[in-house]
């Protein structure tokens, strides 16, 4: 549901891509709708790999992005990081 650029949507790239669970993922769009007033937040996947999310698109928020902003929800993602596949000892 990505809506036209020129309706007032912004990007938020993150710094480096984030795997998320489908779980974390949706989590992540919620806390960002919610902290930037935006109708609707939807998670990009990173083009090197569509396994990670490379940020977000924000629908109409609230003005534009503060800073602050972008690290809360950038943090928020790496808080719910998850390791790539095949990543785990296996023993463990």
């Amino acid at each position: 549901m990505i809506e036209d650029p020129r309706a007032g949507c912004q990007e938020l790239t993150f710094s480096r891509p984030v795997r998320l669970s489908p779980g974390g993922e949706g989590a992540l769009e919620d806390y960002a709708r919610a902290l930037t007033s935006a109708r609707h937040a939807e998670a990009l996947p990173s083009p090197l790999d569509p396994a990670c999310v490379a940020g977000l698109h924000l629908c109409a928020p609230e003005g534009p992005l503060l800073d602050e902003q972008r690290r809360d929800v950038e943090a928020f993602a790496r808080e719910m990081e998850t390791p790539a596949e095949g990543g785990s000892l296996g023993w463990s």
